[in-house]
């Protein structure tokens, strides 16, 4: 029978996978924060700390790279994930956890999958990490305060007032871009 890693052995592995302290130090901060809120909300603590220190694997990836790994899994990719390559670290990380890291558990992978743009149906795990992921104390956003104490109240109403946030601020920053084109 294999051992299960401890979290101090995972995160070394995930800290040499990533290679990026900032981003390494951000898993960690998720891990907890997702921790903390699964506890609160009586969803399994080892799940969510699992999910929110795998979340990001492949952040850091060029665009290059993220398209050529996805499209070698055979992954469907929109035309906005082409145009924005980002938006495919959730789902390659989500595969990178489990051909790395052994992960198995569907509801651990679908939270990794969601961390990002979070989806029409989301379960209490894949909100707990896209709020950790979305919330940890190094964002550093007005609202992020008052967001986090939603989250530790209601799980829900949380998701729903981060994304709108999230969706706001993607406006903005188009209008901005736009603007500077001009």
């Amino acid at each position: 029978m294999t051992r299960k890693p401890s979290f101090l052995q995972l995160a070394r592995s995930v800290r040499a996978q990533i290679g990026q302290q900032h981003r390494y130090e951000h898993s960690v901060r998720v891990a907890r924060c997702a921790e903390a809120l699964a506890r609160r909300h009586g969803v399994d603590p080892g799940k969510a700390r699992l999910a929110g220190m795998l979340h990001d694997l492949a952040r850091l990836y060029p665009p290059e790279r993220l398209l050529a790994e996805s499209e070698a899994r055979g992954f469907e990719i929109a035309a906005a994930e082409r145009e924005h390559p980002m938006l495919l670290h959730a789902r390659l990380g989500a595969a990178l956890a489990q051909e790395l890291f052994g992960v198995v558990d569907r509801e651990v992978l679908s939270a990794i999958e969601k961390h990002t743009n979070g989806a029409d149906e989301m379960s209490s795990l894949d909100r707990v990490v896209y709020l950790a992921d979305s919330l940890e104390p190094n964002r550093s956003f007005a609202q992020r305060e008052e967001l986090w104490e939603l989250a530790l109240r209601d799980l829900d109403a949380a998701t729903r007032e981060t994304m709108r946030h999230s969706s706001l601020h993607r406006a903005q920053k188009c209008a901005r871009a736009a603007s500077e084109v001009r």
